[in-house]
């Protein structure tokens, strides 16, 4: 068999799509000749035919005509904007070397380049709200039936039961098992054998299979079965029993794997994580400098020691780097063995109670964001030798360095900043700090600032 043979589900109206968007591209760019009064010309029909050409390529590339039936309207969005903006830089570069940048003046340019974006959108939102109503209505349905009873079946059943979005109605569980073996709460409709006769008969659309990774022998029986029906078939593998960090299929060389701990930050993601970073520390850093530096004096001037506390932490990989904050207490410590500050702290300085209770003392990790140590948004760093403690207590405790350590981060807005005296709240602050690399994406960091600024009291209630 060839190599690649597993790809993304391919949307049956790909080709109407990719029409509908060369259309929005030309007579955007022609609506916005007439409104700024360029005549349209030989050169302006080549930069529309260019421009489409160039989106379907980029397009291919982020398998944006792939079936969006199951996935978030967002991330289609995100998809959307990102291929046509790739398609403009690519553009825009070609017309730089070719020197006819200026044929099109720039404020027509950009309107035509926002004009599309938002159509390109637009039309797919449009779309994709028709079909939910449709698909609410009990139009544009499948049957499905899924064979098994595990925590991924369940999950699918879900799925289907809560998000009418799928247009899949769930005709029920079928499994083999003695009912003594299976959870009492799932009903199911009877055995494989049952199941095969609804496919026989065309009373199916979709088959799944949700059985576990080992049951190797049993996954080919069924697949050897249903081969002799015109169902559509699907594996389910009960990955749930890795808890997946953040998933991926790669093909290495012939062979496809798929990612168990993973980080959400490669490619293209990396660049985004990276320019949200040093676009946003570059703003605060200029904002805040005068109260950084008034800060600075303060500290100076009201206590001895060093301004800036530098410490070892784990960051990405779990390499260590020096996080830098405005020095709270009379000691420094960064050893073997580091106290947490608690309530009525006698090390803590009277101005450094109110730096750590309204989180000044953080701000000059800024800095590290800046040159790359740091995130904005992501786990909280913690001392090298909390670390090497707790890593031998929680189970999966080292996988938050998959990605950059940030000054805030989902567990911080969710309560868990500050002293962590027992272990079931650092056990609740890595179930935030994983959760969070799970469903990692620019808006949740968006949203994760937005609830640090509005919720800064709560958070900081905890911090001595």
């Amino acid at each position: 068999m060839s190599a690649g043979l597993i790809r993304p589900h391919t949307n049956s109206l790909a080709l109407v799509f990719r029409v509908i968007d060369a259309f929005i591209i030309i007579a955007a760019l022609v609506f916005s000749a007439n409104l700024f009064d360029i005549a349209f010309n030989n050169y302006l029909i080549n930069v529309g035919l260019i421009s489409v050409i160039t989106f379907w390529l980029v397009a291919e590339v982020h398998s944006l005509y792939r079936s969006w039936r199951s996935i978030p309207f967002l991330q289609q969005a995100l998809t959307t904007s990102m291929v046509w903006l790739s398609s403009v830089v690519l553009m825009l570069t070609v017309a730089f070397f070719l020197r006819s940048s200026d044929v099109m003046p720039r404020d027509a340019s950009a309107f035509w380049f926002l004009l599309v974006l938002a159509l390109l959108v637009s039309w797919r939102l449009v779309y994709r709200r028709a079909l939910y109503y449709l698909r609410s209505n009990n139009y544009n349905t499948r049957s499905a039936i899924i064979i098994g009873t595990n925590e991924s079946a369940l999950a699918l059943a879900n799925e289907f039961k809560y998000n009418p979005r799928h247009g899949i109605k769930l005709m029920g569980f079928f499994d083999d098992r003695n009912p003594a073996r299976l959870d009492p709460d799932v009903i199911t409709e009877g055995r494989v054998d049952d199941a095969l006769a609804l496919a026989r008969a065309a009373h199916v659309d979709n088959v799944y299979i949700a059985l576990p990774l080992n049951a190797e022998a049993r996954t080919q029986e069924f697949l050897e079965k249903f081969s002799d029906t015109t169902a559509n078939v699907y594996l389910i593998p009960n990955f749930f029993v890795y808890n997946l960090l953040y998933s991926r299929w790669q093909e290495v060389g012939d062979v496809l794997t798929l990612s168990v701990f993973d980080t959400p930050h490669l490619s293209v993601n990396g660049w985004l994580k990276r320019a949200e970073d040093l676009l946003l520390s570059s703003i605060l850093i200029v904002m805040l400098a005068i109260p950084m530096a008034l800060i600075a004096i303060a500290i100076k001037a009201t206590s001895r020691g060093p301004v800036i506390f530098k410490q070892f932490r784990y960051g990405l990989d779990g390499k260590q780097f020096k996080v830098f904050k405005f020095r709270s207490m009379t000691t420094t410590d960064n050893g073997p063995v580091v106290q947490q500050a608690k309530q009525n702290d006698a090390r803590v300085t009277p101005l450094g109670k109110f730096l750590r209770s309204s989180s000044l003392d953080e701000l000059p990790q800024i800095f590290n964001v800046f040159l790359g140590s740091m995130s904005l948004v992501g786990p909280r760093p913690h001392a090298v030798a909390h670390n090497e403690e707790y890593r031998k207590l929680i189970k999966g405790y080292m996988l938050r360095h998959k990605v950059k350590p940030g000054i805030t981060g989902w567990a911080q807005i969710h309560g868990f900043r500050g002293e962590t005296d027992t272990l079931d709240k650092m056990q609740g602050r890595i179930e935030y700090d994983l959760d969070y690399i799970h469903r990692w994406s620019l808006w949740l960091d968006f949203k994760i600032l937005f609830l640090t600024v509005y919720r800064t009291r709560q958070i900081n209630a905890n911090a001595y």
